[in-house]
């Protein structure tokens, strides 16, 4: 930019082409003004009110709405010079100027309102230099805000873009590994149809060696003739060609059925390989699935809070981040190492939550932390005691320790105002629930583990006994809901597995294949569900007996997950004991478990989830669970405790045991 010069010289450049020098301000600058005489010294005006139009390095261009003629005669003439104060932001003073006219020009369509070209005489070169900078990032900030709108739509639009082929290429991971289960489905059924077959066919077998045996006994007994009356040897010898004819007729047969059974065993070796070679390619398929569902809980997660949102697609708890869920989601960042995670959120219980007479809320608001609902419950605390010290056991970090002790000091508090040692629903609750009462179990076996403080080891026994006393049952309904209380609930039975364990169990009295069998006759149920633009049956377990409720069968993704990890469980004790066909079926079992699972599985419903894969909670939405809550609203609800569970379920990991 240049400099005006003084003198005539610098009037001539102004006067020969004023626009040049001046930079345009988008917005305008406010000036107080007045003029003097050419000696500085006589006031010719009171201070007057104005505004740049635009500036230089130079001088300025002055609006001056309100310009008496006679004053503005005198600077056109020369005879007066303009005191000047510029206002502009950000500084704490005016930048003061002399300067003097060197063009004026007046409005036409408004009397008495001017601009003036002025050139200064005198201005402070530091603050003339802050003016200018201030000019022209002015004159640069619709330039760069549009550009920043252009660069950020443009952002958006790849973000967009990126997410929808994300998006896209996690429904295709979804439909392959559904397609995969389904081939993989089918070719167990032809393998189950073959075997039936060898069956039957090897019981012909069977038949027919036995008849061709007894007929070759009957031939022995006909073969001494000497001594005989001639009509009783004729009647011995038919009876021996026709045991004869019988018998190559049925050796024909054997053979004939020999080639059926080699046929059978032949496709069934080759279906066996392609069953093989279908299932390498499902657990391919699973595990890329799975690792999109840890990212689906890692993405909804708040670094501030570290709480993780619960549910995605009910606008009725949005952003509720539920302590139990927050349990399940540290336990899955500690058992992927993402330790820096499962810290923010034990951080945001240890630090910052609100608690109600020492105790937990059962929620709070994932962004900020605050109480979503105000209740407080046993089993939320337990299982935030729970997540402290799988955290503590997996990392050798002990400093979640203490807040896993002050639950347990306020859980042993509420144990010891019942005679029998039973734990009541929350302080504020009469009621008794076995799911509370086996966590407490599964907490105090732990903390008793990694403290080393026999009122552990005490607090854990008396859990145990109240268990054995008012909920366990040798006959009839093997486990009830809570004391009291014969209502069927499917965690009870998934989580006796999983908490006190089938030794445990036997040498109490109870039967664990029993409680497995009573679960699976009872809470398994086999369902349509709409995923998409498709519908596929899905198998798995229910919150209650489908048959009490009107609503029919519903799947509970956490439920069966959880069952998934007994039947695992069910299948070492029985490798354990040797017998390596119980374990297979149990396996069996489980992995039909997670087969329906991963049926089950959606692409985040929301933007925020980024297209990661989830399970709903359950196969229906908004439906009654049979104990007091129902299922979530929206038909694509990712859920926290159904897909974390479900990954337990998948890397077999107990989050009632401590991890080895």
């Amino acid at each position: 930019m240049r400099i005006i010069n003084s003198g005539a010289k610098r009037k001539d450049k102004y006067l020969g082409d004023e626009r040049r020098w001046y930079i345009r301000l988008d917005t305008v600058l406010p000036v107080q003004f007045r003029l003097v005489g050419l000696d500085n010294q006589t006031s010719l005006s009171p201070n007057l009110q104005g505004f740049t139009n635009n500036l230089s390095k130079g001088g300025i261009c002055l609006c001056a709405p309100e310009l008496p003629q006679g004053l503005a005669r005198l600077l056109r003439e020369h005879q007066a010079r303009v005191i000047l104060s510029i206002d502009v932001p950000f500084l704490r003073k005016p930048i003061d100027a002399e300067s003097t006219a060197i063009w004026v020009r007046e409005d036409p369509a408004a009397p008495c309102k001017y601009y003036l070209g002025l050139a200064y005489e005198k201005i402070d070169p530091a603050a003339n230099n802050r003016l200018m900078r201030y000019a022209r990032g002015k004159q640069l900030f619709i330039p760069v805000v549009l550009l920043a709108v252009v660069l950020l739509g443009m952002a958006l639009a790849l973000n967009g873009f990126l997410n929808i082929r994300l998006t896209e290429g996690n429904r295709q991971l979804i439909r392959q590994l559904s397609a995969v289960i389904r081939e993989s489905n089918s070719t167990k059924q032809k393998i189950s149809e073959i075997s039936r077959e060898k069956e039957t066919l090897g019981a012909r077998l069977g038949e027919l060696t036995a008849r061709i045996q007894a007929i070759e006994e009957e031939k022995a007994g006909l073969s001494g003739l000497k001594g005989k009356a001639a009509a009783e040897i004729t009647v011995k010898s038919r009876k021996i060609n026709e045991l004869n004819t019988l018998l190559q007729q049925l050796v024909r047969e054997k053979g004939r059925l020999k080639q059926q059974l080699a046929g059978a065993q032949a496709q069934e070796r080759a279906i066996a390989g392609q069953l093989a070679r279908i299932d390498e390619k499902k657990q391919t398929l699973e595990k890329a699935n799975f690792d999109r569902m840890y990212d689906w809980i890692k993405i909804h997660q708040n670094l501030r809070t570290g709480l993780v949102m619960s549910f995605e697609g009910d606008s009725d708890i949005d952003g509720w981040a539920f302590t139990y869920d927050e349990s399940l989601a540290i336990q899955a960042f500690a058992y992927f190492g993402d330790n820096e995670r499962a810290r923010k959120a034990l951080d945001f219980f240890k630090n910052r939550a609100e608690r109600k007479n020492g105790l937990f809320l059962n929620a709070y608001y994932a962004h900020d932390g605050l109480p979503a609902e105000f209740i407080v419950h046993s089993g939320p605390n337990i299982w935030l005691g729970i997540a402290a010290l799988q955290y503590t056991q997996m990392t050798k970090d002990r400093q979640y320790l203490g807040l896993a002790e002050d639950i347990a000091a306020g859980i042993i508090s509420l144990q010891k105002e019942d005679a029998e040692g039973g734990l009541r629903g929350g302080p504020a609750v009469t009621w008794y629930a076995t799911e509370h009462n086996l966590d407490a179990y599964a907490f105090f076996d732990m903390l008793f583990t990694l403290a080393n403080k026999q009122k552990y080891a005490e607090a854990r026994d008396k859990a145990l006994d109240w268990l054995v006393k008012n909920t366990y049952n040798k006959s009839g309904v093997p486990i009830k809901r809570g004391k009291g209380d014969a209502t069927i609930a499917t965690d009870t039975y998934a989580w006796s597995i999983a908490a006190v364990g089938p030794d445990k169990l036997e040498s109490l009295g109870m039967h664990p294949d029993k409680i497995m069998e009573f679960a699976e006759n009872t809470c398994r149920v086999d369902v349509p569900y709409n995923i998409e633009d498709r519908v596929v049956r899905v198998q798995g377990f229910d919150f209650a007996p489908q048959r009490h409720l009107a609503r029919g069968g519903v799947v509970s993704s956490e439920w069966t997950a959880q069952m998934a990890i007994s039947f695992k469980m069910m299948a070492d004790h029985y490798l354990k004991k040797n017998l390596p066909v119980k374990a297979g079926v149990y396996r069996q079992k489980a992995d039909e478990c997670l087969a329906s699972l991963s049926s089950m599985i959606i692409c985040s419903p929301s933007a925020s989830g980024q297209g990661a894969n989830c399970l709903p909670y359950a196969s229906q939405d908004f439906v009654d669970t049979g104990h007091g809550w129902f299922t979530p609203k929206g038909k694509s609800t990712g859920s926290v405790s159904g897909t974390a569970y479900t990954i337990f379920a998948y890397y077999n990991y107990n989050p009632l045991k401590l991890k080895d």
